[in-house]
């Protein structure tokens, strides 16, 4: 891993040998050979993320990924964490807005373990979901949401800022969680109805990387995947245009002890042209102490605690957002204007040739950074088989930042962050 690590640092070059089936069943299998760790990463993502819900039953893919680890027809509760572990491996999984994701990386020769675990949830998880199980998850997800939104200290904003961003038909207009009153109403009916919609093998890719042999590791997969049966009735995703005809601000009054402004605005979705340069762009604003809104509000004007911002894509839509804490007696209108101050600056004379290669040198390392670990690098190719169709996008992934101008910089701030936004101001909350 190492020796493709500096090939890539050197020659901006990572190219992947893979070898990709599609069972009768409809489960796509990618295939990835690398010998130099005797382990085995297995990465399945499942075409079904909070995207997937509709209105009224928002939360069930993030609690599908609670329920996947609860037991199926051959591996009783618990199971699936202890064998992983006593081989010597590792397991988790996770949900955002257009995915769920499930991965182990274990020794090489507990291969065939990680796939009859990833199997039976597959094929068999339904025949062991009962209420005792739901109910018991559905607490789960309850405490989870209550310990990261409710009783979070600004744990409301990212779900005030989507509802508000989004018109409430959109599938970005709630929290990958789900709303507290959809999750407590969760019945087994639904839970059973979701998992044979979206479960099925061909609304699903199986990842498998590291020290394998390839003919084995497809006839293992064939061995414990082919027979589980596909649905072929899998809703599409609706997801209407977006756009802000004027500001919206919201005031909303949390247990803080300082004032903390947002703001967001719609921007273009992951992969699409202007998504590299936005990228870039929060870089420039705000990630280190030289970027223009930390140096000028934290260091120079000293009114803020901390600023960030950031590019949201999915495939659905894409955000930036601008978050910053105010010192104590500074008011956010004064954080707010400084910061258009600034962006303002920026599309009005530009940036220079240090700053715009700064930016990629940053966003590269990271990159770079995260292929040292070979489940990374599974994911990177499950996620880029399932935005982009090719597995092996890692030279363009990293290509598309190094084609970004300055003048694209200047285009996306005017582009973007001249359009109506929502600002979203969580204060302390009055003393009664």
């Amino acid at each position: 891993m190492k020796n493709k690590i500096n090939s890539l640092m050197n020659n901006n070059i990572l190219k992947i040998n893979y070898q990709k089936h599609k069972l009768a069943n409809g489960l796509e299998v990618i295939l990835y050979q690398d010998k130099n760790l005797p382990i085995v990463a297995v990465n399945i993502w499942y075409r079904v993320g909070s995207a997937n819900e509709s209105k009224g039953k928002t939360g069930f893919a993030h609690l599908f990924e609670h329920m996947m680890f609860q037991g199926s027809k051959h591996i009783p509760k618990g199971e699936h964490f202890r064998l992983i572990q006593q081989a010597g491996g590792t397991l988790n999984g996770s949900t955002s807005f257009d995915r769920t994701n499930y991965y182990e990386t274990l020794p090489s020769n507990y291969l065939e373990l990680a796939l009859w675990l990833e199997s039976d949830r597959m094929g068999f998880l339904i025949e062991a979901l009962d209420e005792e199980k739901l109910n018991n998850q559905k607490d789960v997800v309850i405490n989870e949401r209550k310990q990261r939104y409710e009783n979070q200290p600004y744990g409301r904003a990212w779900e005030i800022l989507l509802s508000n961003l989004y018109s409430p038909d959109h599938p970005y207009s709630w929290p990958t969680i789900g709303w507290m009153e959809d999750i407590k109403s969760f019945n087994l009916e639904d839970a059973k109805n979701f998992f044979k919609t979206y479960y099925s093998p061909n609304n699903a890719t199986l990842t498998i990387g590291g020290n394998i042999e390839l003919d084995e590791t497809i006839s293992l997969v064939r061995k414990y995947f082919e027979e589980i049966p596909q649905n072929n009735a899998i809703p599409q995703v609706i997801a209407p245009e977006q756009k802000l005809l004027k500001n919206k601000k919201i005031v909303y009054e949390d247990e803080v002890q300082l004032p903390r402004i947002y703001l967001a605005w719609h921007t273009d979705k992951i992969y699409s042209k202007d998504d590299p340069s936005l990228d870039i762009l929060s870089d420039i604003l705000s990630s280190s102490k030289n970027s223009r809104l930390t140096k000028s509000l934290v260091y120079e004007k000293q009114i803020s605690q901390d600023v960030s911002s950031s590019q949201i894509s999915g495939k659905y839509g894409g955000m930036f957002f601008i978050t910053s804490t105010a010192k104590p007696e500074t008011t956010l209108d004064e954080i707010k204007n400084e910061i258009f101050y600034q962006i303002n600056l920026l599309i009005q004379n530009g940036i220079d040739d240090e700053e715009l290669q700064k930016a990629k040198n940053t966003i590269k390392s990271h990159y770079v950074y995260s292929l040292q670990k070979l489940d990374n690098v599974v994911d990177h190719i499950n996620h880029y088989n399932f935005y982009l169709g090719e597995p092996d996008s890692f030279e363009y992934d990293l290509n598309r930042y190094e084609r970004v101008t300055k003048e694209d910089i200047i285009y996306v701030a005017k582009k973007y962050l001249e359009n109506p936004f929502v600002e979203l101001q969580i204060i302390p909350r009055k003393k009664k």
